[in-house]
């Protein structure tokens, strides 16, 4: 039987303190994680094998909390109905230590569930959850979960990255990326940004799905295929072409869906807005939905990936704004949003594997469906009443014969 064989206080003081709104990515996050209920957690479990102590991990945990501004931040809700967050110059973090005297492994795993099923405490609770599982007081595992609210992707690379040279020297803050986007230039982007969501919008057609079709099952699945022949075709084809592979993968995506559901692919991309000037060392989520439309009919897929190229770098170029701006933008367009593509590779070495399938119910889906490329291959998550799960498998190997064929 695990027990909490200890809270470790770890004090901080001396670091910067301010008070300012949400960032454009915190909003988007922060509107998603009430949707459905969940702080959106990121991390995991990592075995400890380099002889790292407690005193270690509390170490780390400090240097978690002075160096990065959003792990000693608290929200607070304001006067007009919206929230603003406070970062704190001085304060408490704990670490979190159990004693398990046998199966420290499964410990650690039921830890990081729990931490991801209990939402974060926003307002009273620092945004890294932080434990050590030990056996006879040698740390055998490190559980870290974050919320959403505090980093994305991008900014756990950073905060590994800092930690792992101690890295020191000013940061920017998330209310320094707030304040930024209080700027005229800012406005600017945004109103660009409308400009390109308008004009695509009311130039296809507004519904793109078929009515509600399989309440029989699950209403929320996730699928995932392992398929390292679409992402060896991809890397083929973009040889071949002089082209990056991530248009080859999103021009295969489109004609999937050319194939299977019909009509202009109109998706949105899960855009990381680090390639802009002083946001790439940023940990705070900087990740906001970009626009692609692009339609695949009778296109040759040579002409086809030259258009997924300009689709995805408009998408890159567009997907900086307000949120609330584009909100009211579609309040007032007859149009059907929902589907989401995102690609999120690493940039890993695909190793040949049998062509695989898993499938799993998910307890909440907020969308109707989105195609994750993950490194290995795709993970693709819908709602049953709106997309059949025989068109997404059937989209699936679409898409893995459009990037076969053309290599």
């Amino acid at each position: 039987m695990e027990r909490i064989l200890e809270r470790v206080v770890v004090p901080f003081a001396g670091c910067a303190g301010g008070a300012g709104g949400l960032t454009w990515g915190q909003q988007q996050v922060w509107s998603a994680m009430r949707e459905i209920g969940s702080s959106l957690p990121i991390g995991g479990v990592v075995p400890v094998v380099d002889g790292r102590t407690v005193d270690d991990f509390a170490a780390e945990l400090r240097y978690h909390t002075l160096r990065h501004p959003s792990m000693r931040t608290y929200l607070h809700p304001s006067p007009d109905g919206g929230w603003t967050q406070e970062t704190f110059g001085a304060g408490e973090a704990v670490l979190h230590v159990l004693e398990v005297p046998d199966d420290p492994a499964a410990a650690a795993a039921g830890l990081a569930d729990r931490w991801r099923d209990e939402p974060f405490d926003h307002e009273r609770e620092w945004w890294l959850r932080m434990g050590v599982v030990c056996r006879s007081g040698d740390p055998t595992h490190v559980v870290a979960i974050m919320s959403h609210l505090a980093a994305d992707l991008g900014g756990v690379q950073v905060m590994m990255r800092d930690l792992a040279t101690r890295a020191e020297g000013p940061v920017v803050s998330p209310i320094e990326v707030w304040e930024r986007q209080q700027e005229p230039s800012a406005r600017r982007h945004t109103a660009a940004a409308m400009r390109h969501w308008e004009t695509h919008l009311r130039a296809v057609p507004a519904r793109r799905l078929p009515p509600p079709v399989d309440r029989g099952g699950p209403r929320y699945l996730r699928l995932v295929r392992q398929s390292p022949a679409l992402y060896h075709g991809a890397l083929a084809t973009a040889a071949r072409l002089a082209a990056d592979p991530a248009w080859v993968l999103l021009a295969a995506f489109a004609a999937a869906w050319d194939g299977v559901v019909g009509g202009p692919l109109v998706a949105e991309a899960i855009i990381g807005n680090r390639f802009r000037p002083g946001l790439v060392d940023v940990v705070s989520p900087l990740t906001q939905n970009g626009l692609i439309v692009l339609d695949a009919a009778g296109c040759p897929p040579e002409e086809l990936v030259v258009r997924a190229r300009t689709a995805s770098m408009s998408a890159s170029k567009q997907a900086y704004y307000d949120p609330v701006e584009r909100l009211r933008l579609l309040a007032s367009l007859p149009v059907e949003l929902g589907v989401f593509y995102n690609d999120r590779r690493t940039g890993a070495v695909v190793a040949d594997a049998p062509r695989t399938l898993t499938r799993e119910p998910m307890r909440f889906f907020n969308e109707k469906l989105m195609i994750n490329l993950d490194d290995a291959g795709v993970v693709v998550e819908f709602d049953t009443w709106h997309v059949a799960e025989a068109d997404v498998l059937r989209m699936l190997t679409a898409m893995e014969g459009f990037a076969v064929s053309t290599r």
